[in-house]
């Protein structure tokens, strides 16, 4: 199929193993890569944030490719930060619900593939499928998880990769009771706090939180080198 010009990436139409068509947000890396990595969106579609973060992927060698997970609802959904768009945003996520995206999810680990073995970097409402996903979904070498809000009630799952978890203690979605019910259910995998609340990874966001940020992507790069290699 062929793939459309934009920003540094390009988009590139997807079938998903449901015979759903979305578009997939492809950032590549110069040279050889040295893996495969699936972003996943928060609340706010596939927008220029998401695709700046594959692209900062790209630029640190791995082949990214960020599903459009709101075009089962509608076409090029691309939403700000402000209390309308979070309204929004959450009724599309409710409409989209957390079992159909996995498929998506799928189909873009089946194209970066090709670069190797995949891990996967989700946020928010993407941190939680993250989550699913490594529990879900075979194929992924690990995840790192940012504030997933909704991991606290999935705990009855068991991820078939190595996952890390990002929250902040601020974060008015994921109290410290539940971080701390992750972190007990889950010995075996890290679970990182930060002094920041909700989105601190996001530099257009009134949370976001430079050195909370660039603590947790250095974190994020050394899992994707230790089970990328």
């Amino acid at each position: 199929m062929k793939p459309e010009l934009c920003a540094m990436g390009m988009l590139l139409k997807t079938i998903a193993s449901d015979g759903h068509e979305f578009d997939t947000y492809i950032a590549q890396p110069n040279g050889a890569p040295l893996g495969g990595l699936v972003i996943i969106q928060e609340i706010f579609g596939l927008n220029n944030h998401i695709k700046s973060i594959a692209d900062r992927y790209a630029r640190e060698g791995y082949l990214a490719a960020a599903p459009a997970l709101f075009d089962r609802i509608d076409k090029g959904i691309e939403l700000n930060y402000e209390s309308i768009d979070i309204e929004k945003g959450r009724d599309l996520k409710n409409a989209t619900g957390d079992e159909l995206p996995l498929n998506d999810i799928e189909a873009a680990r089946s194209i970066v593939s090709a670069a190797g073995k995949v891990g996967m970097v989700g946020f928010c409402w993407g941190g939680t499928l993250a989550w699913l996903a490594a529990c879900k979904v075979p194929g992924f070498a690990c995840a790192s998880s940012y504030y997933g809000g909704g991991i606290g009630g999935l705990m009855s799952f068991t991820a078939k990769c190595p996952v890390i978890f990002h929250f902040g203690r601020k974060d008015h979605a994921t109290p410290l009771e539940k971080v701390e019910m992750i972190r007990i259910a889950q010995p075996d995998n890290h679970v990182y706090l930060y002094p920041a609340g909700n989105g601190f990874n996001c530099d257009q966001r009134r949370d976001f939180e430079p050195t909370s940020s660039k603590i947790a992507e250095e974190r994020t790069l050394e899992l994707l080198r230790k089970y990328l290699a």
